[in-house]
């Protein structure tokens, strides 16, 4: 089956993980922690999701809550170990802004990091993000 090749953002300013595809954003003391527009890509658009609940303690790779896409559901993997203090809700009640709006409207869990100093080390640059995504889809154009 063929499938047109990824286009889409990557923007400078974020943390990602390759492992999971997500996205950290610092913001004070908290971590605002999203898909990136590749991993949607991957997965598929997104018609539901749901983050666990608040003061859920979730490690490093583990779930911080779950996306249905067409054909599955999936985990949705913690790029580094935080409390949970926030799911977007606007996200749970309206899927939608997920695959429209990754960056901003589309974010996932707000929380507090618990080894922010050791686990932010894993994390990539957009640059190094960008070349990740061309090793794995070489035809990928970037907004």
């Amino acid at each position: 089956m063929n499938r047109s090749p990824f286009r889409g953002a990557v923007p400078d300013g974020l943390l990602y993980d390759t492992t999971h595809d997500m996205w950290v954003r610092r913001e004070g003391g908290d971590v605002v922690i999203g898909a990136t527009a590749f991993g949607i890509f991957l997965a598929g658009e997104i018609i539901a999701f749901t983050a666990k609940p608040r003061g859920a303690e979730v490690a490093a790779g583990r779930g911080l809550g779950t996306v249905e896409c067409a054909k599955t559901v999936l985990a949705v993997h913690a790029p580094l170990s935080f409390v949970l203090q926030a799911g977007n809700e606007d996200a749970e009640e309206r899927p939608a802004i997920l695959n429209r709006d990754p960056y901003r409207a589309g974010w996932m869990v707000r929380g507090r990091p618990l080894a922010w100093e050791a686990e932010c080390r894993g994390l990539v640059n957009a640059d190094d993000y960008r070349a990740h995504v061309r090793r794995m889809e070489p035809a990928a154009e970037f907004l």
